[in-house]
């Protein structure tokens, strides 16, 4: 661990939540979410994140034609080991038949219990993304289905519907991120089928359930592969999304059957079905 660390406080009323998900794009996955506010911490210098966030809501005011409200500002600390100060105030989360929780918390009698611990890759049941895709996979997946869990994150999607007892493939263009599924599945005794460092392109595997719990932009870039690994009658569970890009989504998945939608502050989850 090194002495110092680099804090980045990002404060937007008028975008908070394109910036978030701008954040979540360049792969940073220690993240703390305030009112109003974004935290980012890091060992290494967090300047080009803070240069790119200051040109990217520039942008958005000059479109828009509304005043830059953005304050960012970037400070060198003291490191005394934040990850452990930020675990203090990590809590469980029961949702449906699923009890997540970090590895210091004691499980929980009648409920299947994942074990992800904070400053690994994104997911950990706590955003309403993810918590919808654990709803939707308790109702939609069943025993012996073949999934697939396109970037897997925290491989918390992927544990989900091991213990449910789907035969589990998946995949993410981030190694961090496989190589955090892959620790994660190992503290929860999950067997994942196949997992990979990439997309889904030239797939030939079909699949009965299909989960993509990515940012919109990447869910249209992948709109055709996504359709291509699916069965017939298999669901496609696409989550991530903020609420401004729902109509688009329609659109661009109108060719599916729509079977339900969640909506969670201003992240919206989906399920269609071939």
């Amino acid at each position: 661990m090194k002495d110092k660390f680099y804090e980045l406080s990002i404060k937007s009323s008028n975008f908070y939540d394109e910036i978030l998900e701008l954040v979540f794009s360049f792969g940073i996955t220690c993240v703390e979410e305030r009112e109003n506010e974004i935290i980012i911490r890091d060992e290494d210098d967090l300047s080009q994140i803070q240069w790119g966030i200051e040109q990217y809501v520039s942008k958005l005011c000059d479109t828009l034609n509304i005043k830059n409200d953005l304050q960012i500002s970037l400070n060198l600390k003291e490191n005394k080991d934040w990850i452990n100060e930020y675990k203090s105030g990590v809590k469980p989360v029961l949702l449906g038949e699923f009890y997540i929780r970090p590895s210091w918390e004691e499980a929980k009698e009648n409920a299947k219990n994942i074990i992800i611990d904070p400053a690994l890759a994104f997911g950990s049941g706590h955003h309403e993304s993810t918590s919808s895709c654990i709803m939707f996979l308790q109702k939609y997946a069943k025993d012996e289905m073949k999934a697939m869990d396109v970037g897997c994150g925290s491989g918390i999607l992927s544990i989900a519907l091991t213990k449910i007892g789907c035969i589990v493939d998946a995949c993410d263009t981030d190694e961090l991120a496989v190589q955090s599924t892959l620790q994660n599945a190992k503290l929860n005794n999950a067997d994942i089928n196949k997992i990979w460092t990439g997309s889904i392109s030239n797939l030939n595997t079909k699949y009965n359930i299909v989960v993509a719990n990515i940012i919109a932009d990447v869910i249209f870039m992948l709109k055709n592969d996504l359709k291509n690994i699916l069965e017939n009658n298999a669901y496609l569970i696409l989550s991530g999304i903020l609420q401004k890009y729902e109509d688009r989504i329609l659109q661009n998945f109108a060719d599916l059957k729509l079977i339900e939608k969640k909506q969670l502050n201003d992240w919206v989850s989906f399920v269609f079905q071939k």
